[in-house]
């Protein structure tokens, strides 16, 4: 009998539930932890979205790049080194030392510019200028003081000196004489006179000094001791009139130089007896395209003699010894001389390596960290949206499932307003419009996951309304009623929480849904905007045929990551909603 006993009391214990076997059996939590564990998907899915959450989150602070840095590496480009331009603009030189003035070179272009006389005669700053042709494109300006007015009175010559010049009989008669030759200035005694002609038969007589030269040719110092010289008047006057006149040689200054002629306007200088070069001539004047760019003298004459001989390209030696090939091209009435330079290039389109495991993009920026940083931008934008549309839908749907009556109707209606609207062409308008204000891509970043959170709640509304139709005549929800808990607790603390699971199952399954939406909106510019990335703008690249073809390393991982995120969730999502079946076997 006692053995009985025991044995019953055994039975008893073993049957009995203790506070652990009361947890294991009885809660609802564990039993539906348990069922989500054993569906293999769902296991698979959770890994997933756990690594991408490492590689996005964690991954982006690790990496040793940011997201928006460029890297750069050296090579050879041909590039525009130097511009050159045949000059078609007189230069002045002053044989005074005081430049002329801008209004003298100004009317001396206007005089000359039409002219057929071997001299022009013209008035600037209130003095009479002579402008002799010595050769084409080669002036000589002179200016004086005036002497005297002459008239002519039939074959009769009035002159009535001016102030207290001294006019002779031999003056007045070669006066005379180039009045009635119509000479613009004449020579006498070594001295040069000018004569201007004034109102009817009135003329003034002047005597001239050289002032200035006026020339298209362009001088350059092979040394800067050169300088100085190169600027002199009688230098720049003896050298074009014997480089004119074909000389082989010129004197000034007491010291005789030689002239190595190039063509009509083209002349290397040197000094007679010295085998180094003072300076070179011509009218191609050559620049560098960059201020920080010294070009020597002699890449100065070996272009200008091509550009003169109609060459397309040109041998130079530099200062290292190496032989550079530039290249002559015509742009407008500029040549542009371009050459092989080693600079500094952005790496775009770089292939994987160590320092780059999935390459660069082309922007020159590292991919991986592209990426990481990319889906930290997806995720987020993923759970902030699905969150919004939970919050709003789930207000909007516990409202009009409890109130019923005129307001579930009312908000109802609202929601078919909402579901009328077309989501994408309503995105896209967005996406324009703030293309249009210019706005920042951070801020963008809110307003796309605002207006797609707002554009997405209507499916939640109808989905907590439903349940929550069924809920509320439910015994509990009479008790609540009975016991005068207000509206809002009985709608969001007694009622909404039975939808939790529904809700939950829902919003983990359209994360995936959202993610694609967000990449598309990307793919097609309307995203998130550059420096920023996401999955989708990453994949943008890939709307050029040649970056699909050629460079798979740019849009395939963006394009597995976002395939596997969504199958993660879609994965995560079906084992919840079968672990929240109360009808699975078990």
């Amino acid at each position: 009998m006692s053995e009985e006993k025991n044995k019953n009391t055994s039975n008893e214990q073993q049957l009995s539930l203790d506070d652990g076997r009361r947890v294991k059996v009885l809660s609802p939590g564990m039993m539906v932890f348990k069922r989500f564990i054993r569906n293999k998907l769902a296991i698979v899915g959770i890994c997933v979205l756990i690594f991408m959450f490492v590689f996005s989150f964690v991954g982006g602070i690790v990496s040793p790049y940011r997201q928006d840095q460029v890297f750069y590496k050296n090579d050879f480009a041909n590039k525009e080194y130097a511009s050159a331009v045949i000059n078609n603009e007189y230069r002045f030189t002053s044989a005074t030392g005081t430049p002329l003035s801008t209004m003298v070179r100004a009317t001396f272009n206007s005089k000359v510019k039409n002219a057929s006389e071997e001299s022009v005669s013209f008035t600037a700053d209130g003095n009479t200028y002579i402008a002799t042709k010595l050769d084409d494109d080669f002036y000589t300006i002179s200016s004086g003081q005036d002497l005297a007015t002459i008239a002519l009175l039939g074959k009769m010559t009035d002159i009535k000196p001016i102030g207290d010049a001294e006019i002779g009989k031999d003056l007045k008669d070669a006066a005379t004489e180039a009045i009635r030759e119509n000479a613009a200035s004449f020579e006498l005694d070594g001295v040069e006179y000018s004569i201007t002609k004034g109102a009817a038969k009135s003329y003034t007589l002047g005597a001239l000094a050289e002032t200035g030269l006026a020339s298209k040719l362009s001088f350059d110092a092979h040394d800067n001791a050169y300088t100085k010289l190169i600027a002199d008047y009688e230098f720049r006057k003896e050298a074009e009139t014997a480089m004119h006149a074909e000389a082989d040689s010129f004197t000034a200054g007491g010291v005789e130089y030689i002239l190595d002629t190039d063509g009509e306007n083209s002349a290397v200088i040197y000094e007679k007896g010295r085998d180094e070069a003072i300076a070179s001539v011509s009218n191609v004047i050559v620049s560098p395209v960059n201020s920080d760019v010294f070009l020597p003298i002699e890449y100065k004459d070996a272009a200008a003699e091509a550009i003169a001989n109609r060459e397309t390209s040109f041998t130079y030696v530099n200062a290292d010894g190496e032989e550079e090939t530039h290249t002559i091209t015509m742009r407008g009435n500029n040549y542009i001389i371009s050459t092989m330079q080693k600079t500094l290039l952005i790496d775009m389109y770089a292939y994987p390596s160590f320092a780059h495991p999935l390459g660069t993009d082309d922007h020159g920026m590292d991919v991986l960290t592209r990426l990481m940083y990319g889906g930290r931008i997806s995720l987020m934008v993923g759970f902030v949206v699905m969150i919004l549309e939970n919050i709003i839908g789930i207000i909007i749907g516990g409202i009009s499932g409890y109130f019923g009556g005129w307001t579930d109707t009312l908000l109802m209606r609202f929601v078919d307003l909402f579901n009328s609207i077309p989501y994408y062409p309503m995105m896209i308008i967005a996406g324009a419009i703030m293309d249009s204000l210019e706005v920042d891509p951070y801020k963008r970043i809110f307003l796309l996951m605002a207006i797609m959170g707002i554009m997405g709640w209507t499916g939640v509304a109808r989905v907590v309304r439903g349940q929550i139709l069924s809920l509320r005549e439910q015994d509990f929800m009479v008790a609540t009623e009975a016991t005068g808990i207000r509206v809002s607790r009985r709608i969001f603390i007694h009622l909404v929480p039975n939808v939790m699971p529904l809700l939950i199952v829902q919003a983990t399954m359209g994360l995936g849904g959202i993610i694609l939406t967000e990449a598309t909106l990307s793919f097609l510019g309307l995203g998130i905007k550059y420096p920023l990335a996401s999955w989708g703008s990453i994949i943008n690249a890939a709307s050029q045929i040649y970056v699909m073809t050629n460079f798979w390393f740019i849009w395939i991982p963006a394009g597995l990551l976002i395939v596997l995120t969504v199958l993660g969730f879609n994965f995560v999502g079906d084992g919840l909603r079968d672990a929240f079946d109360p009808k699975m076997k078990r």
